[in-house]
C-alpha cells in the first residue's frame, strides 16, 4: 500500500480536465431528491431502523457551518449543532456513550437526516432567481448550501486514491479514478463547465482528505484515561463539544 504522502502527491497531480472527462462520461445532474442528505433505509429485504446520515466533516468545515448557520437563522450555533463524533468506535456504556473515534460526522436531526437539510423550499432557495432553479424541481434543499462541506459539494463522486473517503454505499460506476455512488441523478447530461467545477472540487476534496489523514496520524495519541467519548482529528484529541482535551 502506498504511503499517505505518496497518495497526497498523486492527488495534487490530478488533472482537472481528466476528472471532468470522467464526470461527463458518467453524467450527472442533481434532482434535489434529498436522498444524499437523509437517513439510509435498511438493506432491501432486511428489517430494522434507518441508519443515520453519516458524512465526514473536518474541523474547519464545522466552524464554517457554525458561522453560516448563525447568519442564516440569526441564532447561536455551537459545535454540537453542526457535528457529532463519528459513530464508529463509540458504544453505549453504563454512564452513557464511550469510546475513541476518528473525525466528525455532520449532525443529524431526530429522523436521522442531516441537520441542515429541509424538505421543500429553504431560505436560500427563495432568494434564487428563476434561472437558478434546477430543471427537475425537487423536494429538498440545504439551508447552508454555500458553506456545505466538500463531501457534499462533490456527491455522488469520489476519487479512488488510498486514504480518501467514500460516501456510504458501494460505487455503482467508475471511469478512471472517478467513482460514482448511488444517486438518481447519475447518467444525466452535464455541461462541460459544470463538470469542470465539480472536478475542481473533487480534486480539492482528495487533497484535503489526505492532508487531514496525515495530520491526524501525526497528532494521534490514545487516551484510555479519559471517560466518555474522545474524538481524534487533525487538531488533536477533543471532547464531543469540539473542545480540546488538553485545554485548561
Amino acid at each position: 500500500m502506498e504511503s499517505l504522502e505518496t497518495e497526497l502527491e498523486r492527488a495534487r497531480e490530478l488533472s482537472v480536465a481528466e476528472l471532468a472527462d470522467a464526470i461527463e462520461s458518467i453524467g450527472f445532474e442533481c434532482t434535489r431528491c434529498g436522498a444524499c442528505c437523509k437517513a439510509n433505509d435498511p438493506p432491501e429485504g432486511e428489517e430494522g431502523t434507518k441508519e443515520p446520515h453519516t458524512a465526514t466533516v473536518f474541523p474547519d468545515e464545522v466552524r464554517e457551518l457554525q458561522g453560516a448557520a448563525e447568519e442564516t437563522f440569526d441564532e447561536e450555533y455551537d459545535w454540537r449543532d453542526a457535528a457529532r463524533p463519528m459513530p464508529y468506535g463509540v458504544s453505549e456504556g453504563e454512564a452513557g456513550p464511550e469510546g475513541e473515534t476518528f473525525e466528525w460526522a455532520l449532525q443529524t436531526d431526530a429522523c436521522g437526516d442531516c441537520a441542515f437539510y429541509e424538505e421543500g423550499e429553504s431560505r436560500s432557495d427563495s432568494e434564487r432567481s428563476s434561472d437558478d432553479e434546477p430543471r427537475d424541481g425537487g423536494t429538498g434543499a440545504c439551508t447552508v448550501h454555500d458553506s456545505r462541506p466538500l463531501v457534499c459539494q462533490t456527491y455522488p463522486f469520489s476519487v479512488a486514491l488510498g486514504g480518501t473517503n467514500e460516501p456510504m454505499g458501494e460505487a455503482v460506476d467508475r471511469e478512471g479514478l472517478v467513482r460514482a455512488h448511488e444517486c438518481e441523478g447519475l447518467g444525466r447530461d452535464i455541461s462541460r463547465e459544470e463538470a469542470e467545477e465539480l472536478a475542481e472540487a473533487l480534486k480539492r476534496r482528495a487533497i484535503r482528505e489526505l492532508e487531514e489523514a496525515i495530520d491526524l496520524r501525526n497528532e494521534y495519541e490514545p487516551r484510555p484515561d479519559v471517560e466518555g467519548v474522545v474524538v481524534h482529528d487533525s487538531e488533536g484529541a477533543k471532547r464531543p463539544d469540539g473542545t480540546s482535551l488538553d485545554r485548561r
